[in-house]
């Protein structure tokens, strides 16, 4: 089960004074880097970008996995990956960190550097307002009525510093930062190198290797809350690379029917049985592009309880469309997890886009988009009035 907040209710105007009482040791102790979401109580955690927390209703939950499609060159999806593993090294969190491609101490050392420095916050803040408050002039009276009651997405960095951190895309994290937290690797060449390679269960040697490491963390470690921990509370924050890719020994991305058709969803099946007992949330990266039989994909997707997918205009004739030039791609929420309640927390709006800036990598509503749409059917309709 997901981690969940409790606690006493607050007595405000015209509320009730009653508090319910909850044992202490049933109440959910303070843990750095995280905050209970005000609309399903669970424990919420930041992924390293703040406008992607916004877009899923606050931030992941703790005990769900994240699941990113990758975009055609890997280049955007392998950034999200680096921030939440960043905002995992700013907020003191244990990290685990698989790959079967790069070596996990070389993608730790890859991490953006996070801005500490309030006046650069500021500066630009600052510039982004500007830029922002002359673009709606310009736009006001051509958007319309509809789009102007949608909630506005957070893009700058003047977010509050104790959920969510803002990163330099063009620095790295530095050497003492990174040994300030406890972390753990797992690279499957150096673990096929040291240990003789045993299929069971119908999955891939890959998979089982990983699925006994992430277990064995989680219980010796103290996640699992079975024994209470001696330190304070922390989260483990799990990060696996081009899972389903033909590195992890896995051919689903090869043919229609593969050898193993259900190793992957026999891997998220027990994955997520580990992560909804513990502290900690997870988050993977696939080649959806490349998976072939797309029944796979769909069993993926619903083994999953967040999924999004970036779709970069790299290579496609949307790269040189007017309508997408301040923009690099696309982002498609597919699914958001039903916490706590019947219906998901879904954003207001579909209409997103995501911009790689000098330094900044930011989701935004696609502005120019809703303007150029709205222009062509006012232009249709005039046409059909002339007529």
């Amino acid at each position: 089960m997901a981690a969940l907040a409790t606690g006493g209710a607050t007595p405000s105007d015209g509320a009730t004074s009653f508090q319910r009482k909850v044992p202490a040791s049933s109440r959910l102790a303070a843990i750095a880097g995280t905050r209970p979401s005000v609309r399903h109580g669970q424990l919420l955690l930041s992924s390293g970008l703040p406008s992607l927390d916004c877009v899923l209703g606050g931030g992941l939950a703790v005990g769900t996995l994240l699941l990113i499609e990758e975009d055609k060159y890997g280049i955007y999806s392998n950034l999200l990956f680096k921030y939440f593993l960043a905002e995992g090294i700013v907020c003191g969190h244990n990290l685990f960190v698989a790959s079967a491609k790069e070596d996990p101490a070389d993608i730790l050392k890859e991490l953006p550097a996070p801005l500490f420095d309030d006046g650069h916050k500021n500066q630009v803040d600052e510039k982004e307002t500007a830029i922002k408050s002359k673009q709606e002039s310009q736009e006001s009276m051509k958007i319309a009525w509809r789009y102007q009651n949608l909630p506005k997405i957070e893009v700058s960095p003047a977010a509050s510093a104790r959920f969510g951190h803002y990163y330099d895309v063009s620095k790295t994290v530095s050497p003492e930062l990174l040994q300030s937290i406890k972390w753990h690797r797992f690279f499957l060449p150096e673990e096929m190198s040291l240990h003789p390679e045993i299929k069971t269960c119908n999955m891939t040697y890959g998979y089982t290797r990983l699925l006994q490491s992430i277990q064995r963390i989680i219980y010796q470690e103290g996640f699992d809350g079975s024994s209470p921990q001696k330190k304070q509370k922390n989260i483990l924050r799990i990060g696996i690379q081009s899972l389903g890719s033909v590195l992890w020994g896995d051919d689903v991305c090869c043919a229609d029917n593969p050898e193993d058709i259900h190793s992957l969803t026999k891997f998220l099946y027990v994955l997520r049985g580990l992560l909804r007992m513990s502290l900690s949330a997870c988050i993977i990266t696939v080649p959806a592009h490349l998976i072939q039989n797309k029944a796979i994909m769909e069993r993926v997707t619903n083994l999953s309880d967040t999924v999004v997918g970036l779709e970069s205009f790299i290579g496609s004739e949307r790269e040189t469309n007017p309508l997408y030039k301040d923009y690099q791609g696309l982002i498609h929420v597919h699914q958001i997890p039903r916490l706590n309640s019947l219906i998901c927390d879904v954003s207001g709006t579909k209409d997103l886009a995501f911009r790689l800036k000098r330094k900044l990598f930011t989701i935004e509503v696609a502005e120019s988009l809703r303007t150029q749409f709205l222009s062509l059917h006012q232009g249709n309709i005039y046409l059909k009035r002339k007529r």
